[in-house]
């Protein structure tokens, strides 16, 4: 087991670490005494040619005291409050702790919407580029502040699982205060077995998966074990390990029998695969038939007009739509070089009668394999 740890973690470099709430917070407060220990931490690392991105939970935790509520508040507006004030007490807690150990930290305040277009996209990636090329460490956590739930990732685990594909990383470590997944919920079972390691995210593992949240997470152990599933499908392997235990980070890298390792799927999808399959929200959607499904999933080929047998939503030119089997199993995700009003027209036609029935040919594809993303 220990092996195949090493083997899998040997080349990892560039590391995105994703802080829950629970690990951050202490009865409801700031847990000053883990930003000095995890800024030492990662200081050493860094010292040994490690890199890092952190994905930091906790503004809103931060911004209860000041705000005066003594739970956390229930309505949207006030949880933008807190979090637009915590997010200064967060940034600073980390800037002051590193600041101590010579390391200069950036923050970048992020939304789905910046994620889902792509030219935002790019921007996020040649920033943190920037940063990580002048030894600077990202700090980054979705904008509560101004966060709708149009825009919103749904939590921190998803967007750190979104970054390792953006920023191009090694390894995904999530930091949570379980020692990783066990085969039933420890918290409410004495008998729950750790599950040290984990070949596929599958419904069988998501059966027994710890379903609770925290008082101020907005996660759970299935948010990770999707975030687990997101970034296999990128080709790099995920941990799961308990942020509250000292100098886990380290044995983790280590290839120590730390936390549960999720492995890389072998096929896995390129960046902007990556970033079809799972950043941008589908505009409609396509039904296959059998002949076409095959063809994309186990030939590798565009889809052509003739596989298609239904249209749904009305969609543009360029647009992302989610492709469907007949059972209505989504199996890929790609950007349509003919809106829905013209699919409608040519579905079903082979390629050479596109001109006939449109008047015009914007290729024989409806979309071209370098624009889908099989899931």
């Amino acid at each position: 087991m220990e092996d195949l740890r090493r083997t899998t973690l040997d080349r990892v470099r560039l590391v995105v670490v994703k802080i829950g709430s629970a690990v951050l917070t202490e009865s409801g407060q700031i847990n000053l005494e883990f930003f000095s220990r995890f800024a030492a931490e990662i200081a050493e690392l860094r010292a040994r040619g490690y890199r890092f991105i952190i994905v930091t939970s906790g503004a809103v935790a931060a911004g209860l005291e000041a705000l005066g509520f003594t739970v956390p508040p229930l309505t949207i507006p006030e949880k933008q409050a807190c979090a637009a004030v915590g997010q200064l007490r967060l940034m600073r807690q980390y800037e002051q702790e590193f600041a101590a150990q010579k390391v200069v930290v950036a923050q970048i305040l992020l939304t789905a919407d910046d994620i889902r277009n792509r030219r935002r996209y790019l921007n996020a990636r040649n920033t943190l580029r920037a940063l990580l090329d002048n030894e600077i460490l990202p700090l980054v956590n979705e904008n509560d502040s101004v966060v709708v739930r149009e825009i919103k990732f749904g939590d921190n685990d998803n967007l750190a699982a979104l970054l390792t594909s953006l920023a191009e990383v090694d390894l995904l470590l999530l930091l949570t205060d379980l020692d990783g997944v066990y085969d039933c919920d420890p918290k409410a079972s004495g008998a729950a077995s750790l599950v040290p390691l984990i070949d596929e995210v599958d419904d069988a593992v998501t059966a027994f998966a710890c379903v609770g949240k925290s008082t101020l997470g907005t996660g759970g152990m299935l948010s990770k074990l999707e975030a687990a599933r997101k970034t296999a499908a990128y080709g790099i392997p995920t941990v799961i390990a308990n942020g509250r235990r000292a100098g886990v980070m380290a044995r983790v890298l280590a290839g120590e029998n730390e936390g549960t390792i999720f492995l890389p799927r072998a096929n896995r999808l390129s960046c902007r695969q990556h970033w079809l399959a799972f950043a941008v929200e589908a505009k409609g959607g396509l039904q296959l038939d059998d002949g076409a499904v095959k063809a994309l999933l186990e030939r590798g080929m565009s889809l052509l007009p003739s596989g298609i047998v239904g249209v749904d939503g009305d969609f543009g030119v360029g647009d992302p739509v989610s492709c469907r089997n007949l059972a209505g199993d989504e199996i890929a995700r790609g950007l349509v070089t003919y809106n829905a009003a013209d699919i409608k027209k040519i579905m079903g036609l082979h390629s050479s009668k596109i001109v006939e029935k449109l008047g015009f040919d914007a290729g024989a594809d409806v979309i071209h394999r370098d624009n889908l993303a099989l899931l």
